[in-house]
């Protein structure tokens, strides 16, 4: 092969390759005088010579490419979630005629801003979202601090500083203690905003530990006690009720966090109201400690919540509840004897109660402590007792009923304690967990 090259920067390159073995595409520019190749091509050339000639560098990269298909594959069954962001430029907005969102006024635009009669922005705030919260939290905005000492003061006394927790505006009731919400409030927001702090301080003081007796000057005085005369009977929230009863069986499952689960609930209730295609058509139960978990992590489906909850008035999910409706009904009595949750923790209370040494007096005194939070006085032992007695002489004429109660839950079922003495006991565990002061705080 004869090659003639008169000058210039064109030049020939000739190397031997093995048959069949093609010359890289990305090689090409190579050949190419460095001023007829322009930046795109560099990059290129350089990462085709590596893996070209050097043997480490395709395993390196033959090791990213397999990462980057698992990362890939990761990202792609990561969940999804909307969030917002703010437009570079805000959107047009106009006064809604009548408040119909599709009649805007374009002759009265408005800009962002807060209400004037409760101030307006820091001069060097932004003007959007960061900037409002910026303000709610501030001491120019006073209304978030007491909105939220309002309601931890209305979780622990049942109603708040302000009855109408809802609604704080000039339609809402007045505070029963003025000076008590502004002083929660302001040492609220200067104590970092710490709600352990704060509920601490409610629950130490005189006021809550106070005993629930009420004198008849003071019924009537103040009959709806808003002058917290007396600590304010009230029953427990539905999660409450709940969470209670297991704690006191000694199944409540204490770990922080988690996903949510499904304990007991009665068959076919999401059938009934679910679409045919939906992915939650069927309620399966969680297994062991799914049952036991505290109730914020109860799975809920918004237009099927958990009936037990439901019965001692939480709220379905469909709109937003500030203060929930307290009521007494036979259906929460029910709920407490039969649903497998209840009947489970009784008979977890009767094995826990039985594995303490002493006689059925004894037994009984610490049952009924740990249920209503002291020790049984007058005749209570005595109906205790009675009740335990006649409780035994069924089941040890029916051990096939002994047996189906005990069969209730998933929790272990004590091996060394007959069935039917254990079955007494559940059943004397249950009335306990029934009982108005196991329910109710005073």
């Amino acid at each position: 092969m004869k090659i003639v090259n008169t000058g210039g920067d064109g030049a020939f390159y000739y190397k031997a390759r093995r048959a069949g073995e093609a010359f890289p595409a990305d090689l090409v520019p190579a050949i190419f005088p460095e001023r007829a190749r322009t930046a795109e091509f560099q990059p290129r050339l350089d990462a085709a010579w590596k893996i070209a000639f050097s043997p480490e560098y395709r395993e390196q990269q033959a090791q990213l490419d397999a990462l980057t298909v698992e990362t890939g594959e990761i990202d792609k069954n990561v969940p999804r979630t909307m969030v917002m962001k703010e437009l570079a430029m805000p959107r047009e907005t106009f006064v809604l005629t009548r408040g119909q969102y599709n009649l805007p006024d374009r002759s009265r635009p408005v800009q962002r801003a807060v209400p004037a009669a409760m101030g307006g922005l820091a001069a060097d705030a932004p003007v959007n979202r960061m900037g409002l919260a910026q303000w709610l939290l501030s001491p120019a905005n006073p209304l978030v601090a007491r909105v939220a000492v309002n309601r931890m003061w209305e979780m622990l006394f049942g109603v708040g500083i302000v009855a109408t927790s809802e609604d704080f505006g000039l339609q809402g009731e007045w505070p029963s203690h003025p000076e008590l919400l502004d002083y929660l409030a302001v040492d609220f927001r200067e104590n970092a905003w710490d709600m352990r702090r704060m509920l601490r301080l409610m629950v130490t003081s005189s006021v809550y530990r106070q005993s629930s007796v009420r004198s008849a000057r003071s019924t009537e005085v103040d009959p709806e006690n808003r002058l917290l005369s007396s600590y304010p009977r009230r029953r427990l929230a539905a999660e409450q009720v709940r969470d209670s009863a297991l704690h006191i069986a000694g199944l409540l499952a204490e770990r922080f966090g988690g996903p949510s689960v499904k304990p007991y609930q009665p068959e076919g209730l999401w059938q009934e109201v679910a679409m045919p295609a939906s992915n939650t058509r069927e309620y399966v139960p969680g297994m062991a400690e799914d049952h036991w978990r505290r109730s914020i992590y109860t799975y809920w489906k918004r237009a099927s919540p958990p009936p037990s909850l439901l019965t001692f008035d939480a709220p379905t999910r469909e709109f937003c509840v500030v203060r929930r409706a307290a009521t007494s009904t036979p259906l929460q009595a029910l709920v407490l004897w039969n649903d497998p949750q209840y009947v489970e923790a009784a008979r977890m209370l009767a094995q826990r109660t039985l594995a303490a040494p002493g006689d059925d007096a004894s037994r009984a005194g610490v049952m009924y402590t740990r249920c209503v939070g002291h020790e049984p006085e007058g005749e209570t032992l005595k109906l205790l007792l009675e009740a335990l007695k006649g409780f035994r002489e069924r089941y040890q004429n029916d051990a096939e009923d002994a047996a189906a109660l005990l069969a209730v839950g998933q929790a272990p079922l004590a091996s060394d304690i007959p069935k039917e003495e254990l079955a007494a006991w559940t059943m004397l565990a249950n009335a306990m967990l029934n009982l108005y002061q196991t329910t109710t705080q005073e």
